[in-house]
Parts: C-alpha cells; structure tokens; sequence
C-alpha cells in the first residue's frame, strides 16, 4: 500500500491517545504499587536506537530495583532475576511495564508495531551494524514486532535483525494485524519471555 506508512502513523497516534484514556486506571493503579513495593522513580528511562539509529528515551515502568542495569550482565533479564521486583515480575510477565511506551509513538519516537528499539550499545553500537543489517532502522521501533511473535527473547541477535529487516521489506496493515493479534497470544501464555541465553557476542 503506497500510502500505508502515512496512514499507520496516524492510526498509531489516534490508539496510542484511545489507549492512554481507556487504560488510565491501570496506569495509576501500578504506579501507586510501584511506588509502595519499593524505593525509586516509577517510569525507567533507557536510550534505544530508533528510525535512521537515532537514540532515543523508552519509557517503561521500573520493574526491577534501582541501578539493575550496572548489575550482573547488565543486559538481560532471566528466571529468578533477584534484580527484579516483587511487583516487576508481575508486570513484565503481563506485558504492563510496556505502556508508558505509549507516550513514546504519541511523541514520534516509535510505533505500535515495527521491529523492538535495540540499545545504543547491545547487541552493538549502531555504526557496527552492517548496511544490510541498518535496514531495521528504515522504520520506527515498534512496541511489538515480527520478532517479537516469532521467538521474542529466545531468537539469537542475528536471526533476530534478518525477522526485524523482512519486516520492514514487507510491511502491510495485514501483516500488522497478525503480529498485532500474535502478541496478545504471546502474552496471554507469557510465551518465550525469558532469556535463555546469550543471543549476542
């Protein structure tokens, strides 16, 4: 569709603003239980690579304690993860901790669907991706993806980018609308949500 791209960034925006309204109560209710379950912001901040490698703030709510990301890996997350909180696992096993990311397609910054923003310097800084590999960049990063329904946190960094570019090469409303469906599938059974390995060297 010639003009899909124009038309699913307004329909991002317009269910991004829906979304927002109609899940506010689900919103406040797990910042006020992030905020009594343990010390620290409610909302974590963390640069990702967007459109073009251009970095950018994601916002997602804090699931696990205060300076996490400077212990252990670093990187991931996995099973027993001591780093999480009682009230985190919760909400990355629902997906929840995902939504402040609504804000992040009202600013510009990402969309509801496109391949998951990468961080500045996992699996590498983005100069060190090569120019086949920079096509996952062409669009914005999405909350959910191709990847993300076809082995999400299982799939090796490579394999990963190859799901990430055949989505951009194909992007339609009705490949959209299946990955859009698939997720729900893969949070309703909180599939291939833990990492099970290194997925990069």
């Amino acid at each position: 569709m010639k003009f899909y791209p124009s038309f699913k960034r307004t329909f991002d925006v317009c269910a991004a603003t829906v979304a927002t309204v109609l899940l506010s109560p689900v919103l406040l209710a797990t910042a006020l239980i992030i905020k009594i379950d343990s010390k620290g912001p409610v909302i974590f901040r963390q640069q990702r690579l967007g459109q073009g490698g251009k970095p950018f703030w994601i916002y997602k709510f804090r699931s696990m304690t205060v300076g996490a990301e400077k212990q252990g890996t670093g990187v991931y997350s996995y099973k027993g993860d001591t780093r999480i909180t009682r009230v985190g696992k919760i909400i990355r096993a629902t997906s929840i901790d995902e939504l402040p990311q609504l804000w992040n397609i009202v600013k510009g910054d990402m969309a509801l669907i496109g391949p998951r923003p990468a961080l500045t310097y996992h699996p590498w800084p983005y100069e060190h991706y090569t120019d086949h590999q920079k096509h996952m960049f062409d669009v914005r990063p999405g909350i959910t993806g191709w990847a993300q329904v076809n082995g999400r946190k299982e799939v090796p960094w490579p394999e990963r980018i190859e799901l990430n570019i055949e989505y951009v090469n194909k992007m339609s409303f009705a490949m959209d609308a299946k990955i859009f469906f698939l997720t729900f599938y893969k949070v309703f059974t909180n599939a291939d949500n833990n990492n099970t390995g290194v997925t990069a060297k």
